[in-house]
């Protein structure tokens, strides 16, 4: 996509432009640097990053409603009963 071509680029969007064209200079080069100091592909490591990312976002909730489903269920075997001496 030609991205000099944009909405942004039309609307006087200059500092998006400028954001943008400082992210591609400077994030995009992450994944390759690390992929050079471990001797692996570029391709592997965004990958990685991009399955540790929805990891990371879907482990919590996930992780919450394991413990709320245990919760409930050990709240069902010791749940109080009535002593044999309240009678």
């Amino acid at each position: 996509m030609d991205w000099s071509n944009s909405l942004f680029e039309k609307r006087g969007g200059k500092l998006i432009s400028k954001i943008r064209v400082f992210l591609e200079q400077n994030g995009f080069s992450v994944c390759t640097r690390i992929a050079r100091m471990l001797g692996m592909r570029v391709n592997s490591v965004r990958v990685f990053f991009v399955y540790t990312t929805f990891v990371t976002i879907l482990g919590g909730p996930i992780l919450y409603f394991i413990a709320a489903i245990l919760q409930t269920f050990i709240d069902m075997v010791y749940r109080k009963r009535p002593s044999v001496f309240d009678l």
